[in-house]
């Protein structure tokens, strides 16, 4: 069986989306880099300012509860999560990392929406900044292509 799109990158179209963005605060220089650089990307995929809507919550252990209200609300096509954890001298990072991570996962199966994961988990500060301009952008690219993915197969 041959496959149509193979090798080829799908074109991304996010005219008719409706996006929804839920940032974490914590780490906050971090994660409004990661906020801009996907904003910045879903218009540059024609997704309309007035259809995307974007939450905020403490941290990434809250990110999956809000993410999971907007999945139920029905209003969205794709939803994209971001954060940042950094490494610390506890297990609380694993903690979080793991915990925020299987959330993400279990709405994004439970809810039947596709969510671009853009939670960063780094060993300090200097790796986080140097990949939140392209996670950002990343986690904007998914949450179209995985919205006009199941657009088509549905």
């Amino acid at each position: 069986m041959k496959n149509a799109n193979q090798g080829a990158l799908p074109t991304l179209d996010g005219e008719n989306l409706r996006i929804g963005i839920v940032q974490a605060r914590f780490n906050e220089d971090v994660t409004n880099s990661l906020l801009e650089a996907c904003t910045a990307e879903l218009a540059a995929l024609g997704v309309a300012d007035e259809n995307i809507e974007h939450v905020t919550v403490p941290g990434a252990l809250e990110v999956p509860i809000a993410l999971q209200t907007l999945a139920q609300s029905g209003k969205f096509d794709a939803l994209v999560a971001l954060g940042c954890i950094i490494r610390g001298e506890t297990y609380h990072f694993e903690l979080v990392a793991n915990e925020s991570g299987a959330g993400v996962t279990r709405v994004t199966l439970e809810q039947r929406i596709p969510i671009a994961n853009a939670i960063l988990t780094t060993e300090n500060m200097e790796q986080a900044v140097a990949r939140q301009v392209d996670k950002g952008r990343d986690a904007a690219r998914v949450a179209v292509e995985m919205a006009q993915l199941l657009e088509r197969v549905a």
